[in-house]
This record gives C-alpha cells, sequence and structure tokens, in this order.
C-alpha cells in the first residue's frame, strides 16, 4: 500500500515538475520576445530622425528616403515570427541604402547629428542581434522539451506548443563571399 501510495506522490510530483518547466520555459520565451520588441521599437523610433537629417542634405534622394519609410511601417505592423523576420530583412536593406547615401555626401558624413544617429543605430543592431540570440535559446530549449520523452508527453496534455525562431532570411548578396581589394 505505501509503495502505491509513494509511486502516485512521486508520478504527481514529476509532473508537477515537468509543467512548471514548461511553463517557465514558455515565459521565459516571451520575455526573450519582449527583449526583442523593445530593441526594435528602438529602431523605428531612430528612422525618422535619420531619414530627416539625410533629408536635409539629400533632397533629390526622396525616393530612397520613403522606401525606408515604407520598409519601417511595414516592419513596424508585422505580426508574427516569419513576417516579422522578413519585414525586419526589407528594413534592414533599405536602411543600408540611406548609408549609401551618406558616403554621396561627404557633409552629410561629417555632420555630427547624422553621425550620433548612425552610432545609435549601430549599437541598437547589435542589440536586436543579442536579444535574437537569447529568445532563439529560448525557444530551442522549449522546442526540445516539447519534442523529448518523456516531456512531449506532459506537453500534448496541457497543450504546451513550439515556437518560431526568429530568424532574418540572409539575402543572395549576404551570403556571397565579401571581395577584398587592396
Amino acid at each position: 500500500m505505501y509503495i502505491i501510495l509513494a509511486i502516485i506522490i512521486l508520478a504527481v510530483l514529476w509532473i508537477a515538475f515537468a509543467y512548471n518547466n514548461f511553463v517557465r520555459k514558455v515565459n521565459r520565451s516571451k520575455e526573450a520576445w519582449a527583449d526583442i520588441d523593445v530593441q526594435l521599437k528602438r529602431r523605428y523610433d531612430l528612422i525618422p530622425n535619420l531619414v530627416n537629417t539625410v533629408k536635409g542634405y539629400a533632397a533629390h534622394e526622396s525616393g530612397t528616403l520613403e522606401k525606408v519609410i515604407a520598409a519601417r511601417n511595414t516592419a513596424m505592423s508585422a505580426t508574427g515570427t516569419a513576417a516579422k523576420g522578413a519585414a525586419e530583412q526589407g528594413l534592414a536593406g533599405a536602411l543600408k541604402s540611406v548609408f549609401a547615401i551618406a558616403e554621396q555626401y561627404p557633409d552629410l558624413k561629417a555632420n555630427q547629428n547624422f553621425l550620433a544617429l548612425q552610432t545609435e543605430l549601430s549599437d541598437t543592431e547589435n542589440k536586436i542581434q543579442a536579444a535574437r540570440r537569447f529568445y532563439n535559446t529560448n525557444v530551442r530549449d522549449l522546442n526540445t522539451a516539447v519534442e523529448s520523452f518523456p516531456g512531449n508527453v506532459i506537453a500534448k496534455k496541457f497543450h504546451f506548443e513550439k515556437m518560431e525562431f526568429f530568424d532574418l532570411e540572409p539575402t543572395d548578396a549576404a551570403r556571397e563571399n565579401v571581395q577584398v581589394k587592396f
């Protein structure tokens, strides 16, 4: 009788531990996604200032600047991990075109506001990368727990599901080897 009671108690304790482990992993993943959102919002807030600074020097480049704003708006309204990743990839490409414009205008490259915004944006990009790695690590741990036995039994019973990684699809240009010429 005591043995059966001990087995039941151990089983209940294991289920409670496994359930709490899943809750912890899901909450960590959600927290990590919130960190990504914070950094993306920071970048979204910097972009209009950057565009306005460039407008003052390169008014005839308005088509490029409009594309940056459109890409920003698309990224801000994207929902879901995959859609967010695709929109962010488009925004990153659009921002590169702004910096390419700056290369053509020496006065703009020397402008303190532009340099400060460029530094801030670069810092934000680094923070986005770190937040993305943290998120993907937490999602990996959750997904492994959801797929592994015996955790998959608990995950299925309590409806814990895998989450999507936040991947930025590399463009064909990003896959190519960098040409270094002296």
